[in-house]
């Protein structure tokens, strides 16, 4: 994000002391004659296996919102740092899990986890992370004090409930013929949103802000997250491979019921007619798309994503977020909502 000067500064400086943190926290799955557990969360982290490094580290976005959140709402982002190491923990035990129920063969560029080493020792790996997460977000007690802990405890567990219920009704969708934008809005609110809430609003606490200034970024995260998805909706069926790094033609191929196909299938018109005929192929993919979005289907996924895109943006300004740190957050939500298609 090198466009980005004070946020590539803030990374470059935060990246360090989160990854002490995550070594530190990590470390005891190692303990009782278990060191291979400790290589499986090692490579799911990225740190070690082929082709280790930033790539398969992947970009930290969670745990760098959770800590610019800190700084912006007046702390010291090292005081988040048992925060910051609770998401990033919990996000890599969710993608694990993800890959192994979605039968996902690559993550960030390398075999997933369950291809290498089994779905056995995989489901292990993703629950030693979640309980890791938990005993990392206990060190606010140390950082912060025990009642912020536990306030945030509260709250992280409540996020694993959204992000467990949006993972279920993203996987019951795939059976159902019907699915109606509240169940859409519900699932993406779970398995998007809640997450990226819980690290901004996490992050205000560790900083000591009042409850009205941590509700605000925490509905920050949640309308960013909601627009990131249905940004993500219209780029898997319009967007350009090379500038996402993902197939433009899979979630049509697999009957993904995203935004802009719901859309589609309530108007109950050519498109619909074609999604409902039987199997949908890669040489079918383009015609699709383009009587979809003839029939209103990427402008209505695009007006909704722009709204989205003003709540959040709204939210954070009622967060009065201070500093370079403040405009860090800002801008890098407007990076990630205005992606090339």
């Amino acid at each position: 994000m090198t466009d980005l000067p004070a946020l590539s500064s803030f990374t470059a400086q935060v990246r360090p002391a989160l990854r002490k943190t995550l070594e530190k926290t990590i470390s005891s799955a190692g303990n009782h004659g278990t060191p291979h557990l400790l290589e499986m969360i090692t490579y799911q982290l990225g740190w070690s296996g082929e082709n280790a490094g930033p790539k398969a580290e992947g970009k930290q976005l969670r745990a760098t919102f959770t800590l610019l959140a800190c700084q912006a709402a007046g702390g010291d982002w090292r005081d988040a740092l048992p925060a910051a190491a609770a998401v990033e923990l919990l996000h890599n035990f969710s993608l694990i899990h993800d890959d192994i129920e979605d039968l996902g063969e690559i993550r960030r560029g390398r075999p997933a986890v369950w291809k290498v080493w089994g779905k056995a020792q995989a489901i292990n790996t993703g629950d030693a992370m979640f309980a890791l997460a938990n005993a990392a977000l206990l060190d606010l007690s140390e950082s912060v004090s025990l009642e912020t802990a536990l306030q945030a405890g509260k709250l992280f567990h409540t996020t694993c409930l959204r992000l467990t219920q949006g993972q279920h009704l993203d996987i019951a969708f795939e059976d159902q013929d019907q699915v109606n934008l509240e169940s859409y809005w519900q699932m993406v609110g779970g398995k998007t949103a809640a997450l990226l809430a819980f690290g901004l609003e996490a992050g205000a606490l560790a900083a000591g802000a009042n409850p009205e200034i941590q509700a605000h970024f925490k509905d920050f995260g949640h309308y960013l997250g909601m627009a990131f998805q249905v940004q993500d909706d219209i780029l898997g069926i319009w967007g350009e491979e090379e500038m996402t790094g993902k197939s433009a033609s899979g979630d049509l191929i697999t009957h993904k019921k995203t935004l802009p196909v719901l859309y589609g299938l309530a108007q109950k018109r050519e498109f619909a007619k074609a999604w409902n005929s039987g199997e949908i192929t890669p040489a079918t993919v383009p015609q699709l798309a383009e009587i979809l979005q003839a029939e209103g289907g990427r402008a209505y996924a695009q007006s909704t994503a722009d709204r989205l895109t003003d709540l959040a943006l709204e939210s954070l300004r009622k967060a009065q977020p201070q500093g370079e740190a403040g405009e860090s957050l800002e801008k890098l939500a407007k990076k990630l909502l205005q992606r090339a298609s």
